[in-house]
């Protein structure tokens, strides 16, 4: 009884030290948005102010580095997912050794650093005589992000079971009918997954989007140049709005969820 109540004890404390670890930088920032000094600061404390919110709100140029990143991760989100869905179709079709291969090939991206990434597809698309910009940018990120796309349906694809399909096709169904009626339905939650994580993926991006990005200035760059020639809190007051959000729409989604599954069948 001893062992057990230390046990629990040591498992509640390694929960708060972990959660503590992952939160304390953004607790921290969020109240930096909110202290008068001019640099993003919690101690010393000079005062609470709301100015730093009014001063992101009229910064121009974060608006439009904030602009640029999200038409990135929507090219991002619109290339990544039928390519990696695709991708994950095909490993799921392969035998055994073909799938090794073609697996190991596909996820290298994921294990190339990001500088190599963005230099190899400048100095290749240079060849072709297209310069950075966002079309290059989304060329990149979808290099690597495609792999998490894929790799999150091939995990879905594993529970699925594929009597489903022949059932379907034994009873007339099109093979587009089957994928759109049968197989897609089931992909729904990965595929709305994976988009999340791509956009995420692509608006973090810095190490890659560097080198690619041309005369365009996503938001992680954007953030950089601002740490070089002088950051202001106004930085952590947009960060806290876009937490604000995303905790928002997280709880809102599970929400919804919750309430479809236990909502009662339709007649």
């Amino acid at each position: 009884m001893t062992a057990d109540r230390i046990f629990r004890g040591l498992f509640v404390l390694y929960l708060l030290v972990f959660v503590l670890y992952l939160f304390a930088p953004l607790l921290i920032m969020g109240i930096a948005a909110f202290n008068e000094s001019r640099f993003p600061t919690v101690i010393p404390w000079q005062g609470t102010t709301l100015d730093w919110f009014f001063a992101m709100w009229a910064d121009a140029a974060m608006w439009r580095s904030l602009r640029t990143s999200a038409v990135v991760a929507f090219f991002v989100v619109l290339v990544a997912l039928p390519v990696g869905t695709a991708a994950a179709l095909v490993l799921t079709t392969l035998h055994a050794r073909a799938r090794g291969f073609a697996y190991a090939v596909m996820v290298s991206p994921l294990l190339t650093p990001g500088v190599v990434i963005g230099i190899s597809t400048l100095i290749l698309w240079r060849q072709a005589g297209v310069g950075g910009g966002i079309a290059l940018i989304v060329v990149a990120q979808t290099t690597f992000i495609i792999c998490y796309v894929m790799l999150m349906v091939m995990a879905r694809l594993q529970r699925f079971d594929r009597t489903q399909e022949e059932a379907a096709l034994g009873l007339g169904a099109s093979r587009p009918m089957v994928f759109r009626r049968v197989l897609l339905p089931f992909l729904r939650p990965a595929l709305l997954a994976s988009g999340g994580l791509a956009v995420l993926q692509s608006v973090e991006n810095y190490n890659t989007t560097l080198f690619v990005r041309g005369f365009e200035t996503p938001l992680t760059v954007f953030i950089a140049t601002k740490v070089r020639t002088g950051l202001t809190p106004a930085v952590n007051a947009l960060a806290l709005v876009i937490i604000a959000a995303t905790v928002i729409g997280a709880i809102a989604y599970e929400i919804a969820r919750r309430r479809q599954v236990t909502a009662p069948p339709r007649s």
